[in-house]
């Protein structure tokens, strides 16, 4: 079966608070504990009303004490905001804490917009352009420390740190690909250049004692209920944040509205709209999950749920991993011919 993740943007919803989005979050990673997902992963975000988790390290220490069994990671840090030390000693302090559970997803994107992006940065002298070297400087600081190193992470240098790369374009397929590392694409908002990115990195991958062959876990929407009509009802409350985020005014997480339930507009094929959303009835869920694999030969799926209220949401994330168990992944295509989608 493929494995599934949870992408996590401790949501802050309308009427709540983010002490109320905290417990929600713990409570979630809970379940998907339960439930069988492999990873629990937490997004940095900043001056987005809508979103907790910016201290994303924090929360994740958080719900790695709340947990015992599930990865618990990042995904991600947008490392331009960061010095690589700080980010080094902050995941090996995770790492010691929860040894063999924590992943460190990394991306170039600033997480915010540009005046937060400004003031995150003004006492660092970054460009995220600098991306690359950063990550491979960062990834010197997990290993063992050599003698008269000058600068150590402590704790940090030793401590065994799984990275991901994330993106949502081809040059994030390009770093991991040249690093030999995990990636990690953004389809759940921004799928237009999935398949480039796929490519791109299957075919330049350099394999690393650390991982053999590529390995691609792929960001989806999923709001499944127990009907079609109940699940659009749901998924309206992300679609009205994600219009008014695209607009440049985040928000709380709004309740569901019947007026945002369906947009006639929308193209049926998942691949083919802004955002690759699965929603509907675990039936229905069940089929374009099913078919989304078939056609990407994804490794892992991380699903991303915006749903107002957090019993629908623990459900639609019990549906999803109800759905994930009734086919299994085809292979992640590495060492096959390029393919794309008809």
């Amino acid at each position: 079966m493929i494995p599934l993740a949870v992408l996590d943007l401790s949501p802050i919803v309308e009427g709540g608070t983010a002490a109320d989005a905290f417990r929600r979050t713990v409570d979630l990673a809970q379940h998907a504990e339960g439930w069988g997902y492999k990873r629990f992963w937490l997004a940095e975000h900043h001056n987005m009303p809508g979103i907790g988790s910016a201290a994303t390290a924090v929360l994740i220490a958080h719900v790695g004490d709340k947990t015992s069994t599930i990865r618990i990671g990042a995904g991600g840090i947008m490392l331009p905001n960061h010095a690589p030390l700080q980010i080094a000693e902050q995941f090996g302090t995770l790492a010691s804490l929860f040894p063999g559970r924590v992943d460190l997803g990394l991306g170039r994107a600033p997480g915010t917009d540009r005046a937060a992006a400004v003031a995150l940065r003004r006492t660092l002298q970054t460009n995220p352009d600098d991306f690359p070297s950063d990550v491979v400087e960062l990834m010197a600081f997990f290993r063992e420390a050599q003698p008269n190193q000058l600068v150590q992470a402590v704790p940090g240098a030793g401590v065994d740190v799984p990275i991901w790369i994330l993106g949502s374009s081809t040059f994030g397929a390009q770093v991991a690909a040249e690093l030999g590392l995990p990636f990690s694409f953004a389809s759940h908002f921004a799928p237009a250049m999935l398949f480039d990115a796929m490519q791109i990195y299957r075919e330049r991958f350099k394999p690393t004692e650390r991982l053999a062959r590529p390995h691609i876990m792929l960001g989806v929407n999923v709001v499944a209920a127990d009907s079609d009509d109940e699940a659009r009802f749901l998924a309206s409350s992300g679609r009205q944040s994600f219009a008014s985020l695209r607009s440049g005014r985040p928000i709380l997480l709004p309740p569901p509205s019947q007026e945002w339930a369906r947009d006639p507009s929308e193209p049926l094929d998942p691949l083919q709209r802004t955002r690759v959303s699965f929603v509907g009835s675990a039936e229905t869920v069940r089929a374009q999950m099913g078919e989304f694999i078939e056609q990407t030969k994804a490794d892992e799926l991380i699903i991303v749920s915006h749903i107002y209220d957090h019993a629908a949401r623990l459900r639609s994330y019990e549906l999803a991993a109800d759905a994930s168990g009734s086919f299994t992944a085809k292979g992640s295509g590495a060492g096959r011919a390029p393919w794309r989608r008809a």
